[in-house]
Formats: C-alpha cells, structure tokens, sequence
C-alpha cells in the first residue's frame, strides 16, 4: 500500500471517530425527544440531565481538534561541528536510501533509535525532521550494525511513515481522550457514591444500628458503556493500521539490508533485544545500586559503565543472541517480532559483505566520554545529580555494605521478636525465661544483635527463633524434624547476613566490584573456607556457636604476604 492510500486510510479512521461521536450524540438526542414526549416531566428532566452528562465527553472529544505535542526525550542535541563523524555517517545513509537527511540528531540516554517529523497538515507538508540515536544502543552496536540501524530509520522517511503518522497518532490520542473522560466520570461517580454509603453507615454504628456493606455496583456504569464503546473504536483503529505499520518495518529492514548489508543488518537486529535486557539489567545491579546509599558512579560512567558490563558477559549474552523474541511485545506493537524481521532478512541473497571490518559504533563520537558525560546531566533527575560520586570498586563496597547491614538488621529483628527498637515485638515468647529470651538490643547495634542471637542459640532457643521467620503454606504445616529442615536454610542465611555485617563493621570484609559476576564479599584470609561449616554447626540438631565467635574475635591484621581470600554467601549485585 503507497503512501496516499495509507493517508487516505488514516483519514477515513480519523473520520470514523467523529462519526461514531455524531452517532451517540443523535441518540441522545432522540432519547431526549422520546422522553420529552411519552413520559412525565420530572422523568424527562432526569433524562435530559443524564444527556448532557454522557454528551459533555463526547463533544470535549471530537472538538479537542490539536494533538498533544510530543513528549520531550531527555537527550543533547549535537550539531556538525562538535560531532562531524556521526553527521557524515549520518547524511551518507540517508543520501543511500534516498531521503532528506534529519535537520537534528539527538543523543539520548535509551535503547533505541527513532527518527520524527513535525509534519503539517494532517502530515500533507513535511517538517523538521529530527533522529534520535541512544547511547547505550551505540555502546552495544558496531559501526556497521549502526549504519544498518540508521538505514532502517531513514527508510521511514523515505516510505513518509512518519509524516502519515501524524493522521493516525490524531485518532489514536482522540479516542484514549474520550475514553479517558468517560473512565474519570465512572471513577468520580464511584468515589461519591462509595463516600456517602461510607458516611450513612458510620453514623448507624454511631447510633447503635448495624451498617449496611458498601456496595457501589452499578454506579457509573452509563459511563463505563459510553467508555466500551470507543475502546471497541480504538482496537479496530489499532488492528486496521497494525498490517501497515508492520509492513513499513519490514519495507525499512529491506532498506537497511540494502544500505548496510544482509548479515550487517540481521546481526543488529538480534542484538537489540540483547542490549535492551542486558541495559535493564546494568540500571538495575550496576548503575542505580548504590541509590538508596545516596551515592551514584563517577560522572559519565552511570550511562559509560554499560560498557564495561559487555566487554566482560560475553558467554551470556552469546546464549540471548540464541532466543530471539518470537511475539511481539504487545497485540498492538506496530513493530513485527524480532524473529520474523531476522528470519526475512537472512533469507535475501548474500550480497558478499560479510566481512566488512567491525569497528565500535561509539568510534563515530568525537569524544565518547564527554558524550556519556553530558547526556547524564540530562538523563539524571536534579536530586540524583545532587549524590554523592564514588570510583566503581568504592561504590559498590560502600552500597553492598549498606544492603548488608539492612538485611542484618531485618533478619535480627524478626529473629529476636523486636520491633526494630529493641523492645518485644509480636513474635516474641511472652512465656519464655531470661536465657531463652535475649535481652533487648539498641537499634542499629549489629554487634549487640548478632551477640544476642548466638546467646540465644547457645540457650535452646534456636527453633523458637525459626518460628518467627516467614514460612510457606508448607513449611507452617510440617512438625517435628521436617520443620527444621525447612527452618535451617532460612537461619543459616540469616545468620549469614549478621556473620557478614559483623566482618564489616570491624573492617575485616570488602566488597569486590566484578562485571561478570555478582559482587563477592572477600573474606581474611582462609576464613572463606571455615565460615559454612561454621554456619552450619550454628543451626545444626545440636547447636554449637563457637566456631563463629572464633571466626569473628578481633584478630591481629595477617601478615602482608598472606593473600587475601574468599567468596561468602551474601546480597549479589
């Protein structure tokens, strides 16, 4: 389908919302003249009202004729002179599939690149046209891989799906609008009515009387029938341009094989979804880890870091290359699954470029650094550029060491029935004598807690400690010895917890930072090896806490030339 059949489509839909709009309003109309003329006036005026309530949305809906303007992607705009490289490469592609090349390039802090159009008269007239690129894509594509990506983007310039895609993004926000105000409308009528029955039975307890449950079925439901009616409008909307938007992706990837290459183009295509998981997992252990420490990485490197993740996965991130997504991400994603875009794309000839020389596409970046640098101040919320900066191996010593000793502190108030403050929490044995029931610890004081939990141990009070943790279905439900066997492993990774803040509050523990792996909590010296079976003898049948405290008694520091050592059990990155 060409260009002007498209925008006659996305016309006749656009028109088709308004015409559905005329439709419910000539109903209401003629439910108001039916009224007016075959039932009493009080009757009729109760209509009438209703009327122009379900109206109101409706009329707000077809004449709310200006689209919202585009959410602003936080991103630099770099002109030619500070990035003359990626505007060559850039104007190159663009000139390859035959297209004006973007007036903006934008570099953004994202998994994607996309490129748009301030279009002009329903997109009739084009507009500035702008290319945003994500730096994190780029830390994860070659130069060639990158070339096939812009290729795909400047190919919708080209096929004009983005200046008909002003048309079609019309009726799309017209209907979510109306289908919004109808939503707000049942919600608010809910509200008042769940509030007023609220009221009435609170002054009949008030008075003695028993109150009536609250029961808002029913209530607003005009609103929610006038609400079904467009989301109905709205999935034929999607459906009817779902097939156009996908063959577009597919006439783009076709484009950017022919560009970029055929094995250039199916390389790029599969690492995306890699990239995008492998960048959400970075935020997540790597980048964001050390926020609720009120500290953050050096500047540049929360979005640069991402690069020392890749360098050092590459076995797992070899085996997601494997999997590619076989459905789209949702029934109305107007991008094809990945799998069928690479499946075509690899079925086209070889055109012989298989071997073109793989160059990072961050090369293309004057300076790559000071890019990551600037985007950040742009990515980064003015709070969150207001923490405190440590190198890589500090911050994540310093945010796992937090992690440890919240996860102590929990573990140890559920373990000695305290709510945290030292008093007896709810857990508490209310029975139990002076030995099996530790003495109140002062919050915080990791040393007191783990001190008193081992005196309880020490005092046969081991399973009542267990009791008080969570337990499954399962485990709440079994007795006797299979209890401590679903009992032990929680307690040994509690007591883990404690074992391990302890090495750290006495500066005998460090956090090592690793890119291939979790982080690792490096023990002194040949203390990785005792520490299990340590662990174990604490919440054995016959408790023994003497290994521990050897283990944690303050020691003279090891000579310098005993390596350090160790891997313990501990939160991961």
């Amino acid at each position: 389908m060409g260009p002007t059949l498209r925008a006659a489509r996305a016309l006749v839909l656009l028109a088709g919302f308004y015409l559905l709009g005329l439709v419910l309003l000539a109903a209401l109309a003629a439910a108001d003249w039916a009224a007016a003329v075959h039932t009493p006036g009080a009757f009729a005026l109760k209509v009438f009202l209703v009327s122009a309530v379900l109206a109101l949305p409706i009329v707000r809906g077809m004449f709310m004729l200006r689209t919202p303007p585009q959410e602003d992607v936080p991103g630099v705009r770099v002109d030619e002179s500070r990035e003359p490289r990626l505007w060559q490469t850039v104007r190159d592609v663009a000139q390859q599939v035959g297209t004006r090349a973007p007036d903006e390039i934008v570099l953004t802090g994202d998994v994607n690149a996309a490129v748009s159009e301030d279009s002009r008269l329903l997109g009739l007239v084009g507009g500035t046209r702008r290319l945003r690129i994500g730096l994190p894509l780029m830390t994860g594509l070659s130069e060639s891989g990158l070339r096939a990506v812009l290729a795909h983007e400047m190919g919708h310039y080209s096929n004009a799906d983005t200046r008909l895609a002003a048309v079609s993004e019309r009726g799309r926000v017209h209907v979510l609008r109306t289908i919004a105000h109808f939503e707000e409308r049942a919600d608010a009528k809910v509200s008042k009515e769940r509030a007023r029955q609220e009221k009435k039975a609170a002054s009949a307890v008030a008075k003695g009387r028993k109150a009536k449950e609250v029961d808002t079925t029913g209530t607003g439901v005009t609103y929610r029938a006038m609400a079904r009616l467009y989301t109905a409008y709205g999935k034929f909307y999607l459906r009817a341009t779902l097939s156009g938007s996908r063959r577009a992706e597919f006439a783009a990837d076709v484009a950017a094989a022919r560009i970029a290459g055929r094995d250039a183009t199916s390389s790029a295509l599969r690492e995306i979804p890699v990239i995008d998981a492998a960048h959400d997992f970075y935020l997540n252990c790597y980048a964001t880890l050390g926020v609720d420490a009120g500290l953050l990485p050096p500047p540049g490197e929360f979005l640069g870091g991402f690069r020392h993740l890749l360098a050092a996965r590459h076995e797992e991130l070899d085996a997601m290359r494997g999997e590619l997504p076989t459905e789209p991400a949702s029934p109305y994603d107007s991008h094809p699954p990945i799998a069928e875009r690479v499946a075509r794309i690899e079925a086209l000839p070889d055109d012989g470029r298989a071997s073109d020389p793989v160059r990072p596409s961050l090369s293309l970046l004057a300076d790559a650094d000071r890019s990551f640098a600037a985007v950040e101040e742009t990515v980064l919320t003015p709070a969150a550029l207001e923490l405190r900066r440590l190198d890589w191996p500090e911050l994540v010593h310093a945010a796992m060491s937090v992690h440890t000793e919240q996860s102590a502190q929990r573990f140890g108030a559920l373990a000695l029935g305290t709510d945290g403050g030292g008093t007896p929490g709810p857990g508490a044995d209310a029975g139990a004598d002076s030995a099996s029931r530790p003495a109140p610890t002062p919050e915080g004081d990791g040393a007191a807690t783990l001190g008193a939990l081992l005196d309880a141990i020490d005092a046969g009070a081991l399973w009542r400690i267990a009791e008080r943790l969570p337990r499954s279905e399962e485990a709440a439900a079994a007795s006797g010895r299979a209890a401590r066997e679903f009992a032990r492993p929680r307690l040994r990774a509690g007591l883990s917890q404690l074992v391990s803040a302890e090495y750290l509050r006495q500066g005998r523990a460090r956090w090592q930072l690793s890119w291939a792996e979790s982080a690792a909590l490096e023990l002194p010296y040949g203390h990785a090896d005792e520490l299990p079976a340590a662990l174990e003898a604490a919440v054995a049948d016959r408790p023994d806490t003497e290994p521990l405290r050897a283990l944690l008694a303050p020691v003279a520091a090891p000579h310098a030339s005993e390596p350090a050592q160790a891997r313990a059990a501990g939160p991961t990155t």
